[in-house]
């Protein structure tokens, strides 16, 4: 049996840091990360056969725990009859039909395989729509790393971006504006001076790689009337909130706040498939009617609505809406944060935590952040101690600050009490 650290070695020798994804590298917590061999409802196991009760989810898809049986049923059904046709199918046609029943902001919706795909895709037709270049983006949102979108702040209220990854030619981001998260100053400013060029505004209502940082109600209100007021679509990047935070996603939670309130597309990923590579992007029937095979913004996928993907998100949708699943969630996640308070609390620590159905984040700081810079002031030192010490005690949380966590229906009331334990031993350490 190998090690963790041997398998590490070993992947370094054949895969760029020895990863396919940067953050799996524990580079921003230092030491050896933990290759898993398998999983199981709210556990996964490593190499070595240590068990972990996992907050990570496969960031965010396993809202049902690892091996359901209901999914894992449909998913062995579907791969039985063929893994990929490149042709049409009707179950893609059924999880349309599922997505858009539970969001009413929808009337069409695109399948594709990631979460980038889907953010890249929507803002091609979205400039395709308009006939607009121009778009904004908020520091400490990801989207994906479509070079557009790989941009960091300017300095001002309102300037455009700079390129934060090689190989992305300054040219290619110069119409994307990155602004400060939940600032209606520079969002207003932002208008001021490009309304009538913008595309669209593409925002994560609840952001979750900045850690948990919620869009106010202020903010989101004064940013739907100005997309309204100058043709800009809003677009929601539900990949990660979305079918998560809530049964309609983190829309229908500002739509019960904010009369009348709906963004015009949304990109959504991670639960709809299940934990398979299936995403999609959405809105209206006239803006989604430009797509090619009908309109002239070009998108295409081989595995666009993958039969086995599909069996894996539809079968996850079903189980999501049975009657009390979502307060069940989020009496589970209250209870975890509520327990990581009084740890910190009790350890006299500066703590600051929030929570929506199955999403969850905590800082080292005085209070919840507001946008990135704030979350870059919390203690990052203090996070990654916490970090290696919940590991050490089996528990396996995000490996970095800017990272949400995730509870799924299959976390016990056991499971979450053994976490607190371990929260209030490690922050004690």
């Amino acid at each position: 049996m190998s090690t963790n650290a041997q398998l590490f070695e070993r992947a370094q020798r054949v895969i760029p840091g020895g990863v396919n994804s940067p953050v799996r590298a524990f580079r921003a917590v230092g030491g050896t990360p933990r290759f898993i061999s398998r999983a199981e409802g709210p556990y996964i196991f490593d190499a070595e056969g240590k068990r972990y009760i996992d907050y990570i989810g496969s960031w965010g898809p396993m809202i049902l725990g690892h091996g359901h049986p209901e999914v894992l049923d449909a998913v062995q059904k579907a791969a039985l009859d063929g893994f990929s046709f490149g042709a049409p199918t009707e179950r893609e046609v059924e999880l349309a039909e599922e997505i858009l029943k539970l969001v009413p902001s929808l009337e069409q919706v695109r399948l594709v395989s990631s979460g980038t795909e889907a953010a890249m895709s929507a803002i091609r037709l979205a400039r395709g729509a308009t006939g607009r270049h121009k778009i904004i983006k908020f520091e400490g949102c990801y989207h994906g790393h479509a070079d557009a979108l790989l941009v960091k702040a300017g300095s001002g209220l309102a300037t455009f971006g700079n390129p934060t990854s090689a190989g992305v030619p300054p040219e290619v981001v110069q119409h994307t504006l990155v602004l400060e998260y939940n600032n209606v100053a520079a969002l207003e400013e932002a208008f001021k001076l490009h309304g009538d060029d913008l595309a669209c505004v593409m925002i994560e209502p609840i952001a979750g790689n900045m850690n948990f940082v919620r869009a106010s109600l202020p903010f989101m209100t004064r940013l739907r009337e100005l997309c309204t007021q100058h043709g800009a679509l809003l677009v929601f990047d539900e990949v990660m909130t979305g079918f998560r935070v809530a049964l309609g996603g983190a829309q229908s939670l500002y739509a019960k706040a904010i009369t009348g309130f709906a963004p015009d597309m949304s990109v959504f990923g991670k639960v709809i498939g299940g934990g398979m590579p299936l995403a999609a992007f959405g809105g209206k029937r006239g803006v989604m009617e430009k797509l090619a095979p009908l309109g002239p913004v070009y998108q295409a996928g081989t595995l666009s609505g993958n039969p086995v993907a599909t069996a894996c998100g539809l079968a996850t949708l079903k189980q999501i809406q049975k009657p009390g699943f979502f307060e069940a969630l989020s009496a589970s996640t209250r209870t975890l944060v509520e327990g990581l308070n009084a740890a910190a609390k009790s350890a006299g620590l500066p703590f600051a935590s929030d929570c929506e159905g199955g999403m969850f984040g905590f800082f080292f700081g005085a209070s919840l952040p507001q946008n990135y810079p704030a979350v870059m002031a919390t203690d990052k030192e203090r996070f990654n101690r916490f970090f290696h010490a919940m590991l050490d005690r089996g528990v396996y949380l995000a490996p970095a600050l800017y990272e949400a966590g995730f509870v799924s229906s299959a976390h016990t009331a056991a499971d979450i009490a053994a976490t607190v334990d371990a929260a209030r031993e490690a922050l004690k350490a």
